[in-house]
């Protein structure tokens, strides 16, 4: 696993071994993980999304804590994934770094909590499944408008974004923060010092 350019996100390209019955791969290790990120990941929910081309999902957050970290691959077809630094005070707040997750070098992201999640299908029937550090919760989930100028997201030129309304009228990462919904860098950074140590 590497770092990205944002704190507190990584990116793992697998091995892939290959022969005339097909392929493997480790999608997952949590050694490697450990060694990389320096707690151990446990998870309360895995999801899988299948999208046609061009649909946009995100961005999504959580509140921390506990927040909602992610470890996402794309076991069909092709995504642009972006992590997004949405953590009021981080050095990097309102950047984002992209990373193209395929079905051809299952590449893996994994962004820790306080990170703000979106990706876009870039074939039809791409499918992606990820591992999230705590389930589903409502009240604590928000979303930010994946096509907020300021942000300024290269998502691709040739495609058209299919949001769902939800998403679509989501409020501008200006309007989030004005709104109280973003997490502090401070706390985000606490809250994963106090896994070191979690198996």
């Amino acid at each position: 696993m590497k770092p990205l350019g944002i704190e507190g996100a990584w990116v793992d390209t697998p091995r892939v071994f290959t022969d005339d019955r097909g392929r493997f791969h480790e999608w997952f290790r949590s050694e490697t993980f450990r060694d990389a990120v320096g707690h151990g990941f446990r998870f309360e929910q895995a999801n899988c999304s299948r999208s046609v081309r061009g649909t946009l999902r995100g961005v999504h957050g959580a509140a921390v804590p506990p927040g909602q970290a992610k470890y996402v691959t794309c076991v069909s077809g092709a995504v642009l994934d972006v992590v997004v630094d949405i953590r009021v005070g981080s050095p990097t707040f309102g950047t984002w770094e992209a990373v193209r997750l395929d079905d051809a070098t299952h590449r893996c992201v994994y962004l820790s909590e306080g990170l703000g999640h979106a990706f876009m299908a870039l074939e039809d029937d791409s499918t992606v499944v990820y591992l999230c550090s705590r389930g589903y919760a409502p009240d604590r989930e928000f979303g930010i408008d994946p096509l907020d100028p300021a942000l300024a997201i290269a998502w691709p030129d040739d495609l058209t974004p299919v949001l769902s309304e939800k998403d679509a009228a989501a409020p501008t990462l200006a309007e989030a923060e004005r709104q109280g919904l973003l997490p502090s860098f401070e706390e985000c950074v606490a809250y994963r010092e106090s896994l070191v140590g979690d198996s």
